[in-house]
């Protein structure tokens, strides 16, 4: 039975990696073909700056470690959600709660030693306390998740922007004040490694921050009785119950820790030493909706998430080259949204392969 069960596992994990590439296959496969229909003569050049953008020289990789830290944050915190039950559509509200607690201790806070450290902290707990929200109207009032995270994402905008004119408003800028040196994420050389001449990259160590919550929250829910204890209650709460499994603390928890992850996530963005400031403008942080497409096409898997994040990253400077084939830059984002799309059937195209695995 072990050994059954170890095969099973193995070719489930198989059809995992082989049904997100086939997605991601089918969605440039269709990319090339809106390329071709708005401009045959360019297609190709045009697809050939999106495939090989990302690598075009060395500040151009490391804005795709850039642009990847805060979505794979998010979408940790979504696939995170999804494991154990719950849609957590409100990643982008907890997102820029936490992005303005990390600023608001990056700018007032700058005495303090290592004060990105602070700053991370911030953040989490902000996060957190945001995303707690629609966990405990979802365990307590049966209010579902999806509503209410949707509900908290313009509360958190609104909120937040209310917030920084009170205490950190550049009025020339319209936007948050610039965190303290001290506040910024340090950048470990990769200044010195990602860049094009005198042009530098925005790549620091928020990367492998982010690969490191991806890695704990895999080892949370793969290797502890915790993280057994949240899927079981997502998967059928009612036996969770019946097993002894607080069901209202799980799914509290389970937000919490989204939330938290998100809130990482927007301080990771806003300490990168880019100059980044949150702009006082009433739209929803993009980057908390990117990370839904990110969980899905990594099939809710925390490792999967890192690639998942940095290929979504790569796409978005890859296109960045499309205007040189008379592109204009918004084609990348139909392409990523064709991309995205077909990233919905990888469970369908994972089906499938476990299906005609099966039968052999």
């Amino acid at each position: 039975m072990g050994n059954k069960l170890k095969s099973f596992l193995a070719m489930n994990n198989q059809a995992s990696l082989v049904a997100s590439l086939m997605a991601i296959v089918a969605g440039l496969a269709a990319g090339f073909l809106v390329l071709l229909a708005s401009n045959p003569g360019q297609a190709l050049g045009g697809f050939s700056a999106i495939i090989g953008g990302g690598f075009e020289n060395g500040k151009s990789l490391g804005q795709v470690l850039y642009f990847a830290t805060p979505i794979i944050m998010t979408g940790l915190s979504v696939a995170f959600a999804s494991r154990t039950g719950l849609f957590n559509i409100g990643a982008s509200g907890q997102f820029i709660v936490g992005a303005y607690a990390a600023i608001v201790v990056g700018v007032k806070c700058s005495f303090l030693p290592a004060t990105w450290v602070f700053c991370l902290l911030a953040a989490m707990v902000a996060g957190a306390l945001w995303g707690s929200i629609p966990g405990l109207l979802k365990a307590y009032f049966n209010v579902n998740e999806v509503i209410s995270c949707i509900m908290m994402n313009y509360i958190g905008m609104y909120l937040v922007n209310y917030a920084i004119t009170l205490t950190v408003f550049d009025s020339l800028k319209n936007q948050s004040m610039r965190v303290a040196n001290s506040a910024n994420m340090p950048k470990l050389g990769m200044d010195l490694l990602f860049r094009d001449g005198a042009s530098v990259s925005s790549a620091n160590s928020g990367i492998f921050v982010a690969i490191l919550f991806a890695v704990v929250i895999y080892i949370l829910l793969e290797k502890t009785k915790f993280g057994f204890e949240l899927k079981a209650c997502g998967f059928n709460r009612e036996a969770a119950r019946y097993a002894g499994i607080n069901e209202k603390t799980s799914i509290v928890m389970s937000m919490i820790i989204a939330g938290a992850l998100a809130g990482v996530g927007g301080a990771l963005l806003y300490l990168a030493g880019s100059g980044k400031g949150i702009d006082v403008v009433d739209v929803l942080a993009a980057e908390g909706f990117n990370g839904i497409p990110v969980a899905l096409l990594a099939l809710n898997n925390p490792i999967g998430v890192i690639f998942a994040g940095l290929f979504v990253s790569y796409l978005t400077v890859g296109g960045f080259n499309m205007q040189l084939y008379s592109f204009a830059p918004q084609v990348i984002e139909i392409i990523i949204a064709i991309i995205i799309y077909f990233s919905a059937f990888a469970l369908v195209f994972k089906g499938l392969i476990s299906k005609g695995a099966g039968k052999k």
